[in-house]
């Protein structure tokens, strides 16, 4: 029997489906066997679809494809013929790698260690931990720990002395809370996984916004939520930093480059006409773009949220990371600020500001949604580890917050510095926005493909983040997202490297698709 990973009903797989887009052969139309076969081994190489993930029956994928049960019975088979796919009878069918094959390298999970030396890391958006302060946090929660270690240490809510810090941090960012509004999770993305199973279930209608995060994409599709994507509206679109910026014109950010805004009359028509169960938003620093939503902007969507009886699930895990924000501009206030009437679910975290390792993430929400969520958690996990909440409300301290802040901002703010000027000094012809925070910049890559360019790079030895893992249906093929968390030295011969895998995807572009002795042909 397989060890599945997961089960993927067949609307998911659908989905999953059509963002696999296969370039046409020349000549004659490949048959639809080969089509599907050639998409499903397409998501396998890429990690889209899991190694081991449970496949659906033939005559189910058939009906929600709308092919011959034959179709897909003849794809099955030719995937199990390449070592793409395993069956048992009684057992179903499930997703596998040819034998001797590379595991599939996800550019959006870290790098093994035993690669790091020789890889460039290019994927993962995570900042490295702020010293000294994190070691400093550290020393001080283990003296706290005695005082936790006679009990049996399992906090479904979390520590209380963590619910008052991220309280707190609240309070100060202008949305009074009290630690009755906090649960802490095991990251964010556990926070999220919580908030899903509480409040979305399969079927249910989801907009996102095109682009999004891309593992609660994953995530949603997972679950079984049928996404709607709503397009950002981008002023003239993204376009190479212009310098400083004068006059009137689209809202500018770091560099004077427009920000891409919410296209509001597409959200507006999107909630009244699919009435989604929730609208999952990164309104602080968006990842991947970096955009900062203004107020008023988020008043109105609230407004069309509340008239369509939707849930607004707004992630606020980059919210600290304004590092191209004026000083002396009033941060951002937290989107449940402008909510009056508890639609508004917030999701945190400790690791992008702080530390990915510190596995901390919170659910800011109404009391009793709070109380729910720890009832129902204990059947996953029972809390998050209580040294790491220790360590975290340490970091959170408003005697210890400013100065960890502007530790990690001064990075990004080099870093994005560095880069803009490598990219434009090596990659021209490649376009984008100057955000004014978060962990990334979003990279229109001109004509070459952002899946190609991630092939090349798995050649040259760079992990490369492609575009289309940020959309809901296979959007964005022509983008990168390149992370901010390289230092600023390392900038020039990362870009030199990454200016190399572009020269590879662009010399090797003829071959994609041209016949059938490429592994990824059909």
């Amino acid at each position: 029997m397989a060890d599945w990973q997961t089960t993927v009903t067949p609307a998911a797989l659908a989905r999953l489906l059509a963002g696999a887009r296969l370039p046409e052969p020349p000549g004659a139309r490949r048959p639809a066997y080969r089509t599907l076969a050639g998409q499903v081994r397409l998501l396998v190489s890429e990690g889209r679809l899991p190694v081991g993930a449970r496949l659906p029956a033939e005559r189910e994928l058939a009906l929600a494809l709308r092919l011959s049960r034959t179709t897909v019975a003849t794809a099955y088979e030719a995937l199990r013929a390449e070592g793409y796919l395993r069956s048992r009878r009684g057992s179903g069918s499930w997703t596998a790698l040819p034998e001797g094959a590379a595991p599939p390298s996800d550019a959006l999970h870290p790098v093994p260690p035993d690669e790091q030396g020789r890889t460039l890391d290019l994927g993962v958006a995570a900042l490295p931990a702020p010293q000294p302060f994190l070691s400093e946090a550290a020393a001080r929660a283990v003296e706290q720990l005695p005082a936790y270690a006679a009990g049996h240490g399992h906090y479904p809510t979390g520590v209380p002395v963590l619910r008052e810090a991220v309280a707190r941090r609240y309070t100060e960012r202008g949305l009074p809370t009290t630690p009755d509004q906090i649960l802490i999770t095991i990251g964010a993305m556990g926070a999220l996984h919580l908030v899903q199973r509480a409040l979305i279930g399969r079927g249910d209608r989801v907009a996102v916004e095109a682009p999004s995060y891309a593992h609660t994409l994953q995530s949603l599709r997972i679950g079984g939520a049928r996404l709607v994507p709503v397009p950002y509206a981008w002023p003239g679109g993204p376009r190479p930093v212009p310098g400083s910026g004068s006059g009137t014109g689209p809202r500018r950010g770091a560099g004077g480059s427009p920000q891409p805004e919410w296209d509001l009359s597409e959200w507006r028509r999107v909630l009244t006409g699919a009435a989604p169960r929730v609208a999952y938003v990164i309104p602080d620093f968006h990842n991947p773009t970096g955009a900062l939503v203004r107020e008023e902007q988020r008043r109105e969507l609230l407004a069309a949220a509340r008239a369509a009886g939707t849930v607004v699930l707004a992630d606020e895990t980059t919210a600290e990371l304004g590092w191209g924000v004026p000083a002396d501009a009033p941060p951002p206030r937290p989107t449940a600020a402008l909510d009056r009437s508890a639609q508004v679910v917030t999701v945190g975290s400790a690791g992008k500001l702080l530390w990915g390792g510190l596995r901390i993430g919170w659910v800011r929400a109404a009391p009793a949604l709070v109380r729910r969520l720890a009832t129902e958690r204990v059947y996953s996990d029972v809390g998050a580890p209580v040294l790491d909440q220790l360590i975290a409300a340490e970091l959170l301290d408003e005697r210890q917050l400013p100065a960890v802040r502007a530790h990690q901002l001064a990075r990004l703010r080099d870093t994005a510095a560095a880069l803009t000027g490598a990219l434009g000094e090596h990659l021209p012809q490649w376009r984008f926005t100057v955000p004014p925070g978060g962990l990334s910049f979003w990279v229109s890559t001109g004509t070459l493909s952002g899946a190609a360019l991630a092939r090349a790079g798995e050649h040259l030895g760079v992990r490369i983040a492609a575009g289309n893992r940020f959309g809901s249906d296979g959007a964005f093929e022509h983008h990168i997202r390149i992370p901010l968390s390289v230092p600023a030295a390392a900038v020039p011969d990362a870009v030199e490297r990454l200016a190399a895998v572009a020269a590879r995807a662009a010399d090797g572009g003829r071959w994609h698709g041209a016949d059938d002795s490429h592994p990824l042909a059909v």
